[in-house]
């Protein structure tokens, strides 16, 4: 059997390694757009205090994986699914071909969301959300750092990735200030008790918290960014952390039934019975999504098993929780998920 996966992050590269492991003659071939080989997203919020992150982020590279006799098409987009032939198209550096599949496992994750309002303005802010986005934000940092000097960001959101990566930048000596439009922060996985704990930690790290807060647009003024409520304030750079959103727009050009994300049975399997979704992007009955790595991770070796023949019943979530990952903080309540 042909196995072609889309995506090299925790699903699709957990999915792999498992199935090769228990299918050890079938092909299995992952084509993602990414090149510096698998690592860990969750990290990319503490990329500022760990000086070797760009190193110590990799939990495999490529070669290792083809190394199991795991085909990886690096650098490449998977620009169209044609289900009444069984290919995919790919488009990267150089090539342009297909390849036909008997199983296909979409396994592309999430992209940042940025709010209608904000598109416009795309080319002023920085989103994080992959190691590239990483990699440019480090770049933009380093001659402050060179010249013995921080910058001062723009945070929009203080949900779980705006909190994440402005505890980190404080941490690292930057100033920030968040933009929450929200009247406390986190507000969709913490109990209010620890939404004010939050605030108080992040507030003596140095983080100036602004809730309740309409950003109506930016603006680059002589260097200087700009982010516009009633008032304007100037920053060096700003971020957009407003959450993310589910990748459909393959699966719905297709024509997979797509909600806000990709439509699966409890078997993962979308109304074409030669494909499957894992990860950010499963939407399973009831409009559930799972955007956490313990039941994405679970996902992936679930499916391996099934395909493989060894698992009938059907996937369901093991009991998980989750934490933030701000410096000094410690949630009292259960977060809800």
């Amino acid at each position: 059997m042909n196995i072609v996966v889309v995506g090299s992050g925790v699903a699709g590269v957990t999915f792999a390694e498992k199935y090769r492991a228990l299918s050890p003659d079938d092909e299995i071939v992952i084509v993602t757009a990414e090149h510096d080989g698998y690592y860990s997203r969750p990290l990319l919020s503490r990329g500022f205090t760990k000086t070797d992150i760009e190193q110590s982020i990799i939990l495999k590279s490529f070669d290792r994986l083809r190394e199991n006799a795991i085909d990886v098409i690096a650098g490449s987009e998977v620009t169209a699914i044609d289900r009444n032939n069984k290919t995919i198209a790919i488009e990267g550096p150089g090539q342009e071909k297909s390849i036909s599949y008997d199983k296909l496992i979409l396994a592309q994750g999430s992209a940042a969301f940025v709010p209608p309002p904000f598109r416009p303005f795309e080319k002023l802010f920085f989103c994080l959300n992959s190691l590239n986005d990483l990699k440019a934000m480090r770049k933009f940092r380093q001659p402050f750092i060179s010249q013995n000097n921080h910058p001062h960001w723009a945070v929009i959101g203080g949900g779980l990735i705006g909190c994440e990566v402005a505890s980190d930048l404080a941490v690292a000596g930057d100033k920030v200030t968040i933009y929450h439009a929200m009247d406390r922060l986190m507000e969709r996985q913490l109990a209010a008790e620890d939404s004010e704990h939050l605030l108080s930690v992040l507030q003596e790290s140095g983080v100036e918290v602004l809730l309740n807060q309409a950003v109506k647009n930016f603006a680059d003024e002589g260097g200087k960014f700009c982010v516009k409520t009633d008032v304007t304030a100037e920053f060096d750079a700003i971020i957009v952390a407003c959450g993310f959103k589910p990748r459909t727009e393959l699966a719905a050009a297709a024509g997979l039934e797509v909600g806000r994300g990709i439509k699966v049975n409890p078997c993962l399997q979308t109304e074409d019975n030669s494909v499957f979704v894992l990860g950010d992007a499963a939407e399973l009955p009831g409009g559930k999504l799972y955007a956490y790595i313990l039941p994405i991770r679970s996902q992936a070796l679930w499916l391996a098993n099934h395909l493989a023949g060894q698992e009938q019943a059907l996937w369901s979530a093991a009991p998980f929780s989750t934490k933030a990952k701000v410096h000094g903080f410690e949630a009292k309540q259960p977060y809800h998920l």
